[in-house]
């Protein structure tokens, strides 16, 4: 049986020059925005205190996201905000709106 290879320094130290900041950072947003995808989603690991969290740490870090990035991300995580909405409502639609008032049925100048 052969045993995994483990890697050189040289390639430790290659690898840690080739990471940049920008590209953790994204892909730490892209984690916690499907983090909270899951926690309002899936049957028996729904947990919504958790999906606000994990919302509110991927909001907080959207303005260190690499420009190129912001569209696709934000898309997602506007998407998981309206389904921790919508969560949070119990999958209630949002109530109508008011009704107006009765009209008077006193005729009045200009009506």
């Amino acid at each position: 049986m052969n045993e995994p290879q483990q890697p050189t320094e040289e390639q430790l130290l290659d690898a840690l020059r080739q990471i940049k900041t920008e590209d953790v950072v994204l892909q730490t947003v892209a984690t916690l925005v499907n983090l909270a995808g899951q926690k309002l989603s899936v049957e028996g690991a729904k947990d919504p205190a958790e999906a606000q969290k994990a919302i509110d740490a991927a909001k907080q870090m959207m303005p260190l996201v690499p420009q190129e990035a912001v569209g696709p991300i934000q898309n997602a995580l506007d998407q998981v905000q309206m389904l921790y909405a919508k969560e949070s409502q119990g999958g209630a639609p949002p109530p109508p709106p008011p009704e107006e008032p009765p009209k008077s049925k006193i005729w009045t100048p200009g009506s």
